[in-house]
């Protein structure tokens, strides 16, 4: 085949990009199983954190299994059904943009100090991409234990801060319902407040971020409202 010619560049072209793609496709193939156990761990490691447990990828396997005691799927109705809540959890926005009935909703049941808590996982948007997280609601599943809160790429310094301690501690010991009726908790603009719910402080400078977990934590949580035995 002369080297010089068309013919030469476009096969010699083509057979290069089946080999890259081959190799690309065997690298991923190979690191899926890392991949999948980076993933499950950094999972668990937001579970313990909703509970205020710190872990790292070293331990968060022992900690979880230690103060994890069950997990479950329920459907909107509160009843309790088959499947696998890690693996619907892992996929949950997929879950969350089924219709309502539809929807099978992962519960964690984990004890504190001999205490009960239920820990409901969230998922909803920000200003530049997806947030999520968990609550961790007490024994009366209406007092918030612990929060942690996620994202893919909110504004460094402002939305971002949706994932810091100091954010997340502002939800410890809000409810989220009044009188056996869902409220949710509302995150407001610093200065303003609500008398018919419990509510926090969004970020400063983070306002659409904020109302991304003010949404998110309305949407998410009254999907089990039936579970949690409120109206």
């Amino acid at each position: 085949m002369n080297r010089e010619g068309n013919t030469y560049t476009i096969v010699y072209a083509a057979v290069m990009v089946i080999i890259v793609a081959v190799l690309l496709a065997f690298t991923a193939e190979s690191l899926k199983s890392r991949q999948n156990q980076n993933a499950e761990i950094d999972k668990k490691t937001q579970l313990l954190r909703s509970i205020r447990i710190s872990s790292n990828a070293d331990n968060a396997d022992n900690l979880y299994n230690q103060n994890i005691t069950d997990s479950y799927l329920v459907n909107t109705n509160g009843e309790r059904v088959d499947g696998d809540a890690f693996a619907v959890d892992q996929e949950f926005d997929k879950e969350m943009r089924k219709p309502m009935e539809e929807r099978t909703l992962p519960v964690y049941e984990a004890s504190v100090e001999g205490s009960k808590k239920y820990i409901l996982p969230l998922y909803g948007s920000g200003l530049w991409g997806p947030i999520w997280g968990y609550v961790a609601l007490d024994e009366d599943k209406s007092t918030i234990y612990g929060a942690t809160f996620g994202h893919k790429g909110e504004t460094p310094g402002l939305g971002a801060e949706i994932d810091t301690k100091w954010f997340q501690e502002e939800f410890y010991d809000k409810k989220i319902s009044r009188d056996g009726k869902f409220t949710s908790v509302a995150v407001l603009k610093a200065g303003q407040t609500r008398t018919d719910m419990d509510y926090v402080d969004g970020i400063s400078g983070g306002t659409i971020t904020s109302q991304g977990v003010d949404e998110m934590l309305k949407h998410s949580l009254e999907q089990y409202k039936a579970f949690l035995g409120l109206q």
